[in-house]
């Protein structure tokens, strides 16, 4: 695999040209795409870091990634199972490290809740199959849970990325307690097993739940569009990782495996590789996580739904989503461990997986061709048509040169 200088110059022209227009295009944007050995075939920066910014977007920028933590919340999750620690289908052991959902009933169409029919297994954590008796329309506002309030409100105070999430049509916060059972199996934050077990071994330093101060000067700012297509900057909905003085105050936060990390693309998509070459990094040579172990978080786990994603999301909370037709056009849908598997007009092979974060950020890892990638903006709502746009635009490219 290799991208031409034509080609190069073909995607460098695209980045640029999106972000043109500093009100109505994008603010900026980083891509990034690499392949199994790890090595980068494109990265590139366009635009400033926010809209009003005179800041040039480079590489060494750092986003919030929002949703694509949980992908790594995933492999944490993988590997404790492969190690015994936990099972993927141990309803008891899930129910015995969170009490707190133990009793948790199902909410009705009708607004009534009934007890629930099998305990909840990790798997079901995994492939949000378990919903926390969580409805919220865009109709008829509905939160429904029998967690007791000083839990829900513990995280509903912790970050206002909760209630935001929370208030988003479809998201669901089953990762945050897969995250919790690797917290409480291990007795680590998530966030220091996420350094210990995956970070620090493919030799990563811009990925955290908790920016440090050279990650914090590098930070891309969070941006609004409005309906007629102008941008303006807008408060940045994960606050508080961002403001914490000292240990006891991120002691007192939530690591959401859900959507807790901020990082650095270029680092992100070694992760990415890592999955290309089954487990094992192609620039360390640390191997993380078995290929069998791989293989299973790209098996499909929801066969008897193959149309899921084609259902869409109403735009619930306008502000942050735009209304979602479908999650990915693709003839084969499916959900892996964390993340969606489809094929796609893009060339894609069957079974790829990618998934995305709510600021509009989007992943792909094509294990078959071997080929990932991502783009990422700071930009609300999700499903921004430019970046949408402009992300086919890469993943085509990088397909053509595969050919």
């Amino acid at each position: 695999m290799g991208f031409s200088s034509e080609a190069v110059g073909n995607l460098t022209s695209a980045f640029n040209d999106a972000c043109a227009d500093g009100d109505k295009g994008l603010p900026g944007v980083v891509g990034v795409v690499v392949g199994r050995d790890g090595k980068e075939q494109f990265a590139y920066a366009a635009g400033k870091r926010g809209h009003g910014s005179s800041d040039p977007m480079t590489l060494e920028t750092i986003f919030w990634i929002a949703s694509c933590t949980k992908m790594i919340t995933g492999l944490a999750c993988m590997q404790l199972v492969e190690r015994g620690e936990l099972s993927l289908d141990d309803a008891a052991q899930v129910e015995r490290l969170c009490p707190e959902i133990k009793d948790l009933k199902v909410l009705q169409p009708d607004g009534s809740l009934v007890a629930k029919k099998r305990g909840i297994t990790l798997r079901l954590l995994l492939t949000h199959t378990f919903q926390l008796a969580l409805a919220i329309r865009s109709s008829t506002r509905v939160f429904a849970t029998t967690v007791n309030r000083s839990v829900a409100m513990s995280f509903l105070g912790t970050s206002m990325i909760w209630f935001n999430r929370l208030s988003t049509s479809q998201e669901k916060v089953g990762v945050d307690w897969a995250g919790i059972c690797v917290e409480r199996t291990t007795n680590q934050s998530l966030n220091e097993y996420f350094q210990r077990n995956i970070f620090s071994p493919l030799g990563l330093k811009n990925i955290s739940m908790f920016p440090s101060a050279a990650m914090k000067e590098n930070l891309a700012y969070m941006n609004a569009r409005a309906p007629d297509g102008q941008l303006s900057p807008r408060d940045h909905l994960m606050h508080r990782p961002l403001v914490v003085a000292d240990r006891a105050d991120i002691e007192g936060c939530v690591n959401s495996g859900g959507a807790g990390c901020f990082a650095k693309p270029q680092e992100y998509c070694q992760i990415l590789a890592t999955l290309l070459n089954d487990g094992t990094s192609p620039t360390t040579g640390a191997q993380i996580l078995g290929k069998e172990m791989v293989d299973m978080m790209f098996e499909n786990q929801i066969p008897d739904f193959p149309d899921f994603g084609r259902q869409g999301i109403p735009p619930s909370k306008s502000d942050l989503t735009n209304e979602i037709p479908d999650l990915y056009p693709g003839q084969h849908q499916g959900w892996g461990l964390t993340f969606m598997l489809s094929d796609g007009p893009t060339g894609r092979s069957p079974g790829t997986g990618h998934w995305a974060g709510l600021p509009n950020l989007f992943w792909w890892c094509d294990r078959a061709k071997g080929v990932a990638g991502m783009i990422c903006t700071q930009v609300l709502p999700f499903a921004d048509a430019q970046v949408l746009g402009l992300w086919v635009t890469l993943e085509s490219a990088a397909y053509k040169a595969l050919a």
